[in-house]
């Protein structure tokens, strides 16, 4: 049952109708979209359930509920659309789920300087949406983009798939407004570079609501391509694709759409065929000139590398499909069925060992395995991995969910790779967030004593509990 005083607290702080205490309430903030918690849904389970709900629709909201819980030593944990995988915003300590996805309203945007400035619970197709009717673009796409509120995507370091072009959130915020632990709202922005101290805006990128909570965000826009060339290619290995991959990237080339997958989800990505071998999607955009010599450079290093053109019509059906997450939500849906998707990264040096050494282990824990990677960098690509399997009963298929972490995140160590590139760690992640840091984790752990003493703001993450 939760604290009464806390409730009656809370209601006078926000008013009686943003506080709800309800079981359907507070069982519906218990899970996120990471598959883990949708099988304990199954199952009946609420293992991070909270106590109450506040449903904030101002900062002031944000900033009273804060001041509340801090006087009566109660957990906060940030609740945008739910959308994480990983089990970000599930409070594992019970308390207050602050949910931020009624910060909404009007955008301000300034077409001099190229930015908008939202607040934190707007959705990102809902942004979207507004910027493409006056000519601009965020080019900032997740899977998740009608899922996933702006805020949300500073607190988990989101990235998009046309990050090889534009980068990730990090690089694609200007500023933001955050509420810190006890209850001071601070504006993190920088006027466009600034060499004054270190970029604060990096502190409470990826940091999960744990050092504060994001109320408004302004971010770089741009203006609608006039061009865009795409194409797929068929290559003959997964060596010679990341030999593709690099070069481009390493080159200056900068294509927006860079997509090589492996043959076994290859078969998924272009049902029509051919089988048995990978394929590579590729895009660039911008001015039409510019944009179609990038593009016929990218193309000649493809085909110096064995490569064979499929034309434009895979990326075009791509295109039309790519924030589609039915078939993973369909196979957990099925009694029995488990689905997990595991983001990670690594240097060019050490991706293609780690790749076979994750397909080696993963392989028997699941019915299909399939990986591509995307998001290049000059010192590197992400990996992302699929896994679609069917158990004997909904039980089983959690122990499979965990053993495919634990021995994915095992190799991923192994081979000095990064075991989240933008998922984030949330719960599912939590084991291996010290090895990951390394000696960066003291000073996070530093950082968090100063902004949150109490350890108030979702605990459980980022290893981050006092010991």
């Amino acid at each position: 049952m939760p604290d009464s005083a806390l409730v009656e607290h809370l209601r006078r702080a926000v008013g009686t109708e943003a506080v709800r205490t309800d079981a359907t309430e507070l069982d519906a903030r218990s899970h996120d979209t990471w598959p883990v918690a949708t099988v304990w849904a199954k199952l009946g389970r609420h293992p991070h359930r909270p106590d109450v709900v506040v449903r904030a629709d101002s900062v002031e909201t944000v900033v009273a509920t804060v001041r509340t819980a801090s006087e009566h030593r109660t957990p906060v944990t940030p609740w945008g659309l739910g959308s994480s995988v990983t089990g970000q915003p599930l409070p594992v300590r019970g308390g207050i789920v602050l949910d931020l996805s009624g910060l909404v309203g009007e955008p301000s945007l300034s077409e001099i300087d190229h930015t908008v400035t939202a607040p934190a619970g707007v959705r990102g197709s809902d942004l979207e949406s507004w910027l493409d009717r006056r000519g601009y673009t965020l080019n900032h796409s997740p899977q998740s983009l009608a899922r996933s509120t702006v805020g949300g995507w500073l607190a988990t370091r989101a990235t998009g798939q046309f990050s090889s072009r534009y980068g990730g959130i990090e690089d694609l915020v200007v500023g933001y407004q955050v509420v810190l632990a006890d209850g001071t709202v601070a504006q993190v922005e920088q006027r466009p570079r600034a060499a004054m101290g270190p970029d604060l805006r990096a502190v409470f990128l990826g940091s999960e609501g744990t050092l504060g909570i994001i109320t408004a965000v302004t971010l770089k826009i741009f203006s609608r391509s006039p061009h865009r060339s795409l194409e797929a290619f068929t290559l003959p290995s997964v060596t010679a694709g990341l030999t593709v991959m690099r070069t481009i990237g390493q080159t200056g080339l900068r294509p927006a759409l860079v997509r090589f997958y492996d043959a076994a989800e290859a078969r998924h990505a272009v049902p029509e065929g051919p089988h048995g071998s990978p394929v590579l999607f590729l895009g660039h955009e911008g001015i039409g000139d510019v944009a179609r010599a990038e593009h016929a450079a990218s193309a000649e290093v493809v085909l110096s590398a064995g490569g064979v053109s499929l034309g434009a019509e895979p990326v075009d059906a791509w295109m039309a499909r790519r924030y589609d997450f039915s078939s993973i939500e369909s196979r957990l849906a099925e009694p029995g069925g488990y689905a997990e998707t595991i983001e990670v990264a690594n240097l060019w040096s050490r991706l293609e060992p780690m790749y076979h050494d994750l397909r080696r282990e993963l392989t028997p824990l699941a019915e299909e395995t399939l990986g591509h990677f995307s998001h290049i960098y000059d010192q590197g690509s992400s990996l992302y991995l699929i896994l679609l399997g069917r158990a004997g009963d909904d039980r089983t298929a959690l122990s499979r969910l965990e053993e495919i972490w634990a021995r994915a995140m095992k190799v991923v160590v192994a081979h000095h790779g990064e075991v989240s590139h933008h998922h984030g760690g949330g719960l599912a992640r939590q084991p291996w967030v010290a090895q990951s840091l390394g000696g960066g984790h003291e000073i996070l752990r530093r950082i968090k004593d100063a902004l949150d003493p109490g350890h108030l703001l979702n605990p459980g993450k980022l290893g981050l509990d006092p010991e």
